[in-house]
């Protein structure tokens, strides 16, 4: 008798325990559900299914899924990513190494075409290609009278590490080619101070291709890879291997909290893999450049320069490139614009939530210095600019307003919603611009 109870008292403890089980599952769907909603804006049982795994709601900005060092030397530009596929639907890496949907010098086919060319490092990258999924930049000048039955083309000369003088040497080097352009876009700055300052550190001259671009491509050209720069090569590797696997079973999810689940792994792989990338590159840059039979020259610095000299040299170099930018384009009678782009290390009025200063600050980012002492050096040379009749919008205070974040790494990049914000501000700024010189030209 008192077996059979011990027995009846079990059965409803595991007829509990399975209940709450149950129970615990449900609320964890349902959770995931809440989850799912906020982040895409849908129920996720009645979703589209996304057959590119760039639409899965994973970060994958900088995440190289085919190979792990995509950047080739080119003899007049520098350095280039290698040209092939991409994982934008539409999109390719082209015959330049520009992330663009069309191979260049590309010509006009319909004389009521408008060709917009972009320049500048990643961030110009991705404003050109949600510009041309978004086509903020057209719906603002179309609100031109000239430009009303435009059909609007954005070609990107932009490539994540470029910094000036490149853009000045991408732009002659193709309208030496022949392209055709009707209005310049160069979003810039970040570059020209956080990576010309990598430079100065290594005793690199500044106004030579990044560091952290340039001297890996050396050292696998000389065939002399450190030993942790190899490690981190191989867990690059594997990682990316993880996170193409995670992505095909985040593709094939039946309940929202294996997706909630596997977004979760999938994002901290690619965390990861972006740790090791920068410890690659910071490997590499140890290294420095000993022309110890190497068969790639690079100009040099004797010393490394004190910080007031340098920053106002990176400030010269991209102010007396952007007024040759402006030069050469005025002779075509071609708009040229040139942004300061925002960056969370340059404080301004934002206040950042919780969550996004875990995401957009580093205490150990070889940027945040740069910026805070190089976007002021940038400043003092606005009146130059301005005095060489450059359109100079500066852009460092656009997130102000919003609460939501908008930064997506500890770098520089945005995420969909600033995206949104900076395109439109770029919108708004250009049309307030061209209908000025408009109302002059009245006059």
């Amino acid at each position: 008798m008192k077996d059979l109870t011990v027995l009846k008292k079990g059965q409803e403890f595991l007829k509990i325990a399975l209940i709450n089980l149950a129970l615990l599952l449900v609320f964890v769907e349902l959770g995931s559900l809440g989850w799912y909603f906020v982040k895409h804006k849908q129920f996720f049982y009645t979703r589209d299914k996304v057959p590119n795994k760039s639409d899965l709601g994973i970060n994958l900005e900088g995440v190289r899924l085919n190979q792990s060092i995509v950047e080739r030397f080119h003899p007049f530009l520098g350095f280039i990513q290698q040209p092939g596929p991409d994982f934008r639907p539409g999109f390719k890496i082209n015959n330049y190494g520009f992330i663009s949907p069309y191979d260049y010098p590309l010509k006009k086919t319909k004389k009521n075409q408008f060709f917009i060319g972009v320049f500048g490092g990643s961030v110009a990258s991705n404003y050109a290609v949600f510009e041309v999924q978004n086509k903020i930049l057209p719906q603002y000048l179309k609100q031109l009278p000239g430009l009303k039955d435009k059909e609007f083309v954005i070609l990107s000369f932009a490539t994540g590490g470029y910094k000036q003088p490149q853009q000045l040497l991408i732009l002659n080097y193709f309208l030496a080619l022949g392209q055709e352009l009707d209005l310049v876009v160069n979003i810039d700055g970040f570059n020209e101070v956080a990576l010309s300052n990598l430079n100065n550190k290594y005793k690199l001259d500044l106004a030579m291709p990044s560091v952290q671009h340039i001297l890996p491509l050396t050292s696998l050209a000389n065939n002399s890879l450190s030993t942790k720069a190899m490690k981190a090569t191989i867990r690059i590797k594997e990682n990316k291997a993880r996170i193409n696997q995670g992505l095909e079973s985040l593709q094939h999810c039946f309940l929202a909290t294996c997706d909630a689940v596997t977004s979760v792994y999938v994002q901290n792989l690619v965390n990861n893999y972006k740790t090791d990338l920068i410890k690659f590159e910071q490997e590499q840059t140890k290294q420095q450049n000993k022309d110890g039979g190497s068969v790639i020259y690079i100009n040099t610095n004797k010393s490394v320069l004190q910080d007031s000299l340098a920053f106002e040299e990176m400030a010269g170099n991209w102010a007396k490139s952007s007024i040759f930018m402006h030069k050469v384009l005025s002779a075509s009678n071609v708009p040229y614009f040139h942004i300061l782009q925002p960056n969370q290390y340059y404080q301004t009025k934002r206040v950042f939530g919780e969550a996004e200063k875990q995401i957009a600050f580093n205490k150990e980012s070889p940027y945040a210095k740069s910026v805070e002492s190089g976007y002021p050096a940038l400043f003092k040379k606005f009146p130059n600019l301005e005095k060489n009749n450059i359109n100079i919008l500066n852009a460092v205070n656009v997130f102000d307003r919003t609460k939501d974040a908008v930064y997506v790494d500890s770098c520089c990049h945005y995420n969909k919603a600033g995206e949104v914000i900076f395109s439109n501000y770029v919108g708004r700024s250009l049309l307030e611009s061209l209908r000025k010189d408009e109302r002059k030209n009245k006059k």
